[in-house]
This record gives structure tokens, sequence and C-alpha cells, in this order.
């Protein structure tokens, strides 16, 4: 290879001052010595870079790449731990709402319960006071009654006495008004 080079440059001096002095080059005007040369310096420049830039170029571009595999492996990790988080969330919502719903529904049923223990009681202390006052009533009525019988058969005893104008003991006389109430019947 170092032959190569060797004859590359001196074709290329000879090109270069074979040309005379007397035309002024060009810009695009074709230069086969400046063409060599810059063909020279390039290779040289890829040499060196091989030998000096291309591992720690490689290198950088590996670990850029492994970087970027790594950080989207651990979006896809935190993806699926964030869904599963989400799902779980969603289970434990349902299971709150399902929850909440039982505690409700036996809420309801308490208080229904208690509603119903509270008329029957309501509805048996409403009984007991009924039927107090109606013995009470029965008694009041008796007491009347025996009151009325008393005022009626002394009375009927009096109006008796005045009447016949007969001095009759006073238990004969309540004897007979006595068998005249009982045979009166008792409203």
């Amino acid at each position: 290879m170092f032959y190569y080079l060797h004859l590359l440059y001196n074709y290329s001096l000879i090109l270069m001052f074979s040309e005379g002095g007397e035309e002024k080059p060009m810009l695009l005007s074709v230069n086969p010595g400046l063409i060599i040369w810059q063909i020279i310096i390039f290779v040289i420049l890829l040499f060196v870079l091989k030998k000096i830039a291309w591992k720690p170029m490689l290198t950088a571009l590996n670990s850029r790449e492994e970087g970027i595999k790594d950080s989207i492996e651990q979006a896809k990790n935190l993806r699926k731990e964030a869904e599963a988080l989400v799902d779980e969330h969603k289970k434990n919502l349902s299971e709150a709402n399902a929850q909440s719903m039982k505690i409700i529904n036996d809420a309801k049923d308490v208080a229904n319960k208690m509603r119903d223990d509270i008329l029957q009681k309501s509805q048996e202390e409403s009984r007991r006071i009924i039927e107090q006052a109606r013995a009470e009533i029965r008694q009041e009525k008796e007491s009347a009654m025996s009151d009325l019988r008393s005022e009626v058969s002394d009375l009927a005893i009096k109006a008796a006495e005045k009447i016949l104008k007969e001095n009759l003991d006073e238990t004969k006389q309540k004897k007979i008004v006595d068998d005249f109430i009982s045979r009166i019947p008792s409203n």
C-alpha cells in the first residue's frame, strides 16, 4: 500500500509542476494533482479516525443505544405497573362500592326493623292504654251503677214511705228495693 501512495505522490508532484504559470486556475477547473492529494489526505484521515476515534464513537453509540433500549424497557415496565395499578384501583373502587351498597342496604334493613318494632310497641302500648281505659271505664261504670242503685234505693224507700205511710224498718225496705233493682236490666 505504501508503494501506491508513493506513486500517487510522485505523479501529483509532476502534474503540479508541469502546468504553466500562464493560466490562472478557474473555480470549476479540474486539477488532477489536487484531486489526488485530496484523496490521499482523505484516506489518511480515515485511517487516523479509524485508529483513534472509531472505537470511542462506536462505544458511545452502543452505550447510547443501550441507554435508549433500557429507557424503552423501563417505560414499558412502568406502563405495565401503571396499568396494573389502574386495574387494582378499579377493583378496589368496585369493592368499595359493593361494600357501601351493602352497608346502605343493611342500614335500611335495620331502620325498617326498628320502625316495625317501634310501630309494634306503640300499637301494643295503645292497646294496653285502651284496655286500661276500658277497665277504668267499667270500674267507674260499676261504681256509678252501685252509687246509682244506692241512691235509687234510698229514693225509692223514701218515696215508698211517703206513699205507703207505713213505717217499715229500713232493712226490709232495702231488701225490697234491692230485689226490685236486681230485676231491672243493667245497662
